[in-house]
């Protein structure tokens, strides 16, 4: 049977890339979502002529069904669209790219409908990790990351026991300001920060690298996905890019990943789990990688990692208040309301000021991320 995905994001980095692993591997592309680009989901419509297209604004969804009335496809809005390219009955994996919170409760319904999840959105576990892991395991689908770090851990545990885990190890590039120290951060600009070294991402993952809250993000993820106690995750940075995360086993061995940095690899492997197919791809060549490095990550000059790792030890509501928080400061960062180093600023300000709910349900999480967007903006005026 032929596989057949949808794609959650599909004009995002992400989504982009799935497709080129669609190409390659002729998956079916039944469902396409997006939030606004409705000029370039047209395009991937047109190509891949999905059952179902999704848009976010309601507006735009309108727009682009007059668009697309040539074609036999059904065209939806608004999160009800989200939910049904989730939910498509051929499908059996959605792969989840949308940015941010707005990536949980269609990853939710996709959950629901038994669908594997190819997890590209780190938000979906920060926020709601033991829900959609509980869920997951109910329903009896497979969460297989895309994340590199975490497919790298992901390929590093094959065939092995977690329970011979000593840690898992998160490699870091240190984004474009590796080295920095605090004062010198005062001064980046937009620009500089959106010019990551290594990996081509939209703009909010490549702020969040530059901050090391991508990171942070990863580690919070990585609790989820693989069961693992917080002192068990450790960050390390690796500038190169070439090893995307390790394995140590309790006899001191230790297990490592590597590859070029291309996200369409660890796309692959998630569609084409236990296998592995050939592909086209840039492929890693050891003899040109040069030296590789390690450093410990400076948390005096990026806050933000250190913020993670106190909303993951507290847990319960903190770490979906932290993405808020988060998600609202680089985006006033994105429009240039703020300076680079207001982002920690902010999303500890926020932290500080939340009461936590235990054992949160989605709704709880949904409201305590609205009450951190509304506090950073009352923060801000």
């Amino acid at each position: 049977m032929t596989k057949s995905i949808s794609i959650l994001g599909s004009t995002g980095s992400i989504g982009v890339q799935t497709l080129d692993v669609a190409r390659n591997l002729n998956i079916r592309v039944a469902g396409l979502a997006a939030n606004t680009n409705i000029d370039k989901l047209e395009g991937q419509a047109r190509e891949f002529l999905p059952d179902v297209v999704a848009v976010g604004d309601e507006n735009q969804a309108k727009v682009l069904c007059q668009r697309l009335e040539d074609l036999d496809v059904e065209v939806v809005g608004g999160i009800e669209g989200l939910k049904s390219v989730a939910s498509i009955d051929s499908v059996d994996t959605v792969v989840t790219s949308i940015v941010g919170i707005a990536g949980l409760i269609p990853t939710m319904e996709a959950i629901k409908n038994k669908k594997n999840i190819a997890l590209a959105n780190k938000e979906t576990l920060v926020t709601a990790g033991e829900i959609v892991m509980s869920e997951a395991l109910k329903a009896g689908v497979k969460i297989l990351p895309v994340d590199s770090e975490h497919s790298a851990i992901f390929q590093s545990l094959m065939g092995n026991n977690i329970e011979e885990v000593s840690k898992i190890i998160l490699t870091a590039s240190g984004g474009p300001f590796r080295g920095k120290s605090f004062k010198e951060l005062e001064k980046v600009t937009l620009q500089q920060a959106l010019n990551h070294p290594n990996w081509s991402m939209g703009s909010k993952i490549t702020i969040d690298s530059a901050t090391l809250m991508n990171k942070g993000l990863e580690v919070i993820e990585a609790k989820w996905l693989f069961g693992l106690d917080t002192q068990m995750i450790k960050v390390i940075v690796h500038p190169q890019s070439i090893i995307h995360s390790m394995v140590e086993y309790t006899d001191g061995s230790i297990m490592a990943q590597l590859g070029s940095p291309d996200m369409r690899l660890p796309i692959q492997f998630a569609l084409t789990y236990p296998n592995r197919k050939h592909n086209y791809f840039s492929k890693l060549d050891l003899l040109k990688c040069g030296n590789l490095t390690f450093e410990e990550p400076d948390m005096e000059a990026f806050p933000c990692l250190r913020l993670a790792f106190e909303a993951l030890k507290i847990g319960a509501t903190m770490p979906a208040v932290m993405n808020a928080a988060n998600e609202e400061a680089v985006g006033l960062f994105l429009k240039k309301e703020i300076n680079f180093l207001d982002i920690p600023n902010v999303i500890e300000n926020v932290m500080t000021k939340h009461v936590v709910v235990n054992t949160p349900t989605i709704e709880d999480i949904l409201q305590v991320d609205l009450w951190a967007r509304k506090l950073v903006y009352n923060i801000r005026t």
